[in-house]
């Protein structure tokens, strides 16, 4: 056993730390016949005290919360009855294609089952239509941008 620590190539494992540096990467592993080598660039905190690093990733989510609240509440004037919200994980486009008009902008008058946007998922342009006839009084989201399920996207009264 003690052959193969002194037969470990230590400009192979400085080379491979170097590889590390340069292109970001956080970890790179080389095997040639029986010699495996690894190289990490893992905090050593982590490694050394698991349940110490734990906690301090753990401590900081409760702060993190109030930190979103005020987003929350700087929107209560809208009208969640009226909001029409994502169906859908994709991304929005509010026009057709690229350069055209959008399918409704604010005050303009829609019916039901009226084309509001497109969001493409899994690369299928799917139409949102506009669940009830209204006025549009509100886009909320932007053009060319990811949304999540039950986002709100555009308010209709």
């Amino acid at each position: 056993m003690a052959d193969k620590k002194s037969g470990i190539d230590q400009a192979l494992i400085r080379d491979l730390a170097n590889i590390l540096n340069e292109t970001d990467l956080s970890e790179i592993e080389v095997e040639q016949d029986d010699l495996r080598i690894r190289v990490s660039r893992a905090a050593p905190q982590m490694m050394a005290m698991p349940q110490m690093a734990y906690q301090q990733f753990a401590a900081p989510a409760p702060a993190a919360a109030p930190v979103a609240a005020p987003v929350v509440a700087a929107e209560p004037a809208r009208n969640l009855a009226n909001t029409v919200t994502a169906p859908m994980v994709g991304t929005v486009y509010l026009a057709p294609a690229p350069g055209s008009r959008p399918f409704v902008e604010v005050g303009s008058i829609v019916k039901e089952g009226q084309t509001l946007l497109i969001i493409e998922a899994m690369k299928t342009m799917n139409q949102i239509p506009a669940p009830r006839s209204g006025k549009v009084v509100e886009i909320i989201i932007e053009d060319g941008r990811p949304v999540e399920y039950g986002e709100p996207l555009i308010v209709i009264e």
